[in-house]
């Protein structure tokens, strides 16, 4: 990847704060990246870290869409002036997404920049490869998973070959190879030009030994620490535990569910079930499914194994392609027992979808009124309204942002605001994608927290995820879609 230039990254007092927020995002930050150098980012959910990121890509607007201080500059300028230079993979992945078929959704940074179009093919064959996304160019960008349209944003990115790399949450949606892919992706990109990286991570152990250095962004601005990893973890480690920081070392402490009895009843239940996304190419088959009552039930597998299509259609929202999904007699609504049959309402009040994506599910213009759709819907009395959502806005650390559009949330609060408002139908069954997806330690333990009350309190719970604290602390039987189990194999 010979012609990268890596280049030095200046912040000086800067702060951002977004048109129609009263609190700045990121505020009085100061701190200078030397060129090649390797940045772990980090802090606390809110903290701004994603904010930072995108002003070191030229990415926040002008005066009408916040408000700017200090100075964040790209060798001397402003960032705006090195966008070329600057390559960011967005936590969202399906945000990076922009044409039709892998390949050329890869080679459109290429162009834009005015690569020779005869390099072009080669790079995007180069940057696939790195990034470990092995599917032909003519794949649909649709038809891909959340883990590999992670991949995918960064192999744009790569193909590129920026002078500075910024990674926000590269790994959030990945299977354990996948991280391990991507992380040493990333070190052999690194080790062929030079770039400078700055990674936004919350797992940290993930990336730490990749590191020269560790900058820790203040919930209240500043920095709470700023060295090499093995110092700040080591001077710092308790202190920055305490403020929401995954920190090497120093594991959670919560209770761990026992597993659902072996003969509990099942809340929904399949065999011989086939599963497609589009209604037409078959995921799965021949699955046999128990999800037990009043238990945790986790669904794990590598990317594209088929973990979110299953969910959906355990919830209704997808149909079968084969094989019925039958809910508990107790759960049937007027069409019966199928929840792919049920009308809008009937899954409203019966199975609860937390989708991978949280902005998906999102209706509202404040996050008070996107929790009160579900209630309000149902005909709940007002003051009772309330109070669930003041409960909610103060146990999931939301209640600053009571007034902002969800939109406009980090990563990790719009997560918890998308469980939170299908915590606030109180359904007896809940169906999570990915539930801890961006969280940081704070968020974590009180989400993980929710769900072991909702658990004992006899509610259903089917998570996806590559998160094994999840598993463990949940007590979850487990639907295991992995690579090598054949097709109707779900222990």
């Amino acid at each position: 990847m010979a012609g990268t230039r890596p280049a030095r990254i200046t912040a000086a007092g800067w702060g951002w704060r977004y048109a129609g927020r009263r609190a700045p995002a990121v505020h009085d930050v100061s701190f200078t990246i030397e060129p090649g150098e390797r940045v772990l980012l980090l802090g606390a959910s809110g903290a701004g870290k994603s904010t930072l990121l995108a002003g070191m890509a030229g990415l926040l607007g002008g005066a009408d869409e916040g408000d700017e201080t200090g100075a964040l500059l790209i060798d001397g300028e402003r960032a705006e002036a090195h966008r070329g230079r600057v390559g960011l993979v967005l936590q969202d992945p399906d945000a990076g997404v922009v044409l039709a078929k892998v390949g050329d959704d890869v080679a459109f940074g290429c162009e834009n920049l005015g690569v020779p179009a005869a390099e072009i093919p080669s790079r995007v064959a180069e940057a696939l490869a790195a990034a470990g996304l092995d599917v032909p160019l003519d794949r649909p960008t649709k038809a891909l998973s959340g883990g590999q349209k992670q991949r995918l944003a960064l192999a744009g990115v790569l193909a590129m070959r920026p002078g500075v790399l910024l990674l926000d949450e590269p790994t959030a949606n990945l299977d354990p190879e996948g991280v391990r892919d991507v992380r040493a992706s990333v070190e052999r990109v690194l080790a062929e030009t030079g770039a400078t990286l700055v990674v936004i991570e919350h797992r940290t152990a993930v990336w730490a030994d990749l590191m020269d250095r560790v900058i820790v962004v203040g919930a209240d601005g500043g920095l709470l620490a700023d060295g090499r990893p093995g110092d700040v973890f080591a001077r710092h480690g308790a202190e920055l535990a305490a403020a929401g920081v995954w920190v090497p070392g120093h594991p959670v402490a919560l209770p761990v569910l026992a597993p659902a009895a072996p003969d509990a009843r099942a809340a929904v239940a399949a065999s011989g079930l086939s599963i497609s996304r589009d209604g037409r190419t078959l995921v799965r088959d021949g699955l046999d499914v128990r999800v037990p009552r009043g238990a945790a039930t986790i669904v794990t597998g590598p990317n594209g194994a088929g973990k979110s299509t299953l969910a959906l259609t355990l919830a209704g929202l997808l149909p079968e392609a084969a094989g019925e999904v039958v809910a508990a007699p107790e759960l049937a609504g007027r069409s019966g027992r199928r929840p792919s049959r049920w009308t809008s309402r009937e899954l409203l009040t019966r199975i609860g979808t937390v989708f991978q994506e949280p902005e998906h599910q999102f209706l509202a213009q404040t996050v008070r009124d996107e929790l009160a759709i579900g209630p309000r819907s149902r005909g709940v009395d007002p003051a009772a309204v309330a109070a669930i959502v003041d409960e909610l806005l103060e146990r999931l650390h939301l209640a600053p942002l009571a007034a902002a559009n969800p939109f406009t949330l980090s990563g990790g609060q719009k997560r918890r605001l998308s469980v939170a408002t299908v915590l606030a139908d109180a359904p007896p069954v809940i169906v999570l994608d990915e539930p801890t997806f961006g969280q940081d330690r704070r968020g974590w333990i009180e989400l993980v927290q929710l769900l072991q009350s909702e658990i004992a309190a006899g509610t259903t719970v089917v998570a996806v995820t590559h998160d094994d604290d999840v598993l463990r602390h949940l007590g979850g039987h487990r639907i295991d879609l992995g690579a090598g189990v054949p097709a109707g194999v779900a222990t």
